[in-house]
């Protein structure tokens, strides 16, 4: 397994990721993000992966769902979130 934190969102790192692709051919490739669907950055960025990857190499999402508010305004709810967003974005695929 292998972690990539994409920090520098614009412009987009497109020869860094392409170095990162190439040394894990067969890899499943997870985007995960804490922020809902519908903010943070991957409904911008998701158009540089259909750009750059082939479409048997497309990121997986895996974080909360859209949502009209960034925070469910409950502890409990929102640590159940992370714990299943981390758990599903370190899933091995079978």
């Amino acid at each position: 397994m292998a972690l990539v934190r994409v920090e520098q969102l614009y412009p987009f790192p497109v020869a860094e990721l392409d170095a990162v692709y190439a040394s894990y051919p067969d890899a499943e490739i997870v985007w995960c993000q804490e922020e809902p669907k519908n903010m943070g950055a991957w409904p911008q960025l998701l158009h540089w992966f259909l750009e750059l990857l082939p479409a048997h190499r497309l990121p997986r999402y895996v974080g909360r769902r859209a949502s009209a508010s960034p925070a469910t305004g409950s502890n409990h709810k929102h640590h159940e979130e992370q714990n299943a967003l981390v758990t599903e974005a370190l899933r091995f695929p079978r």
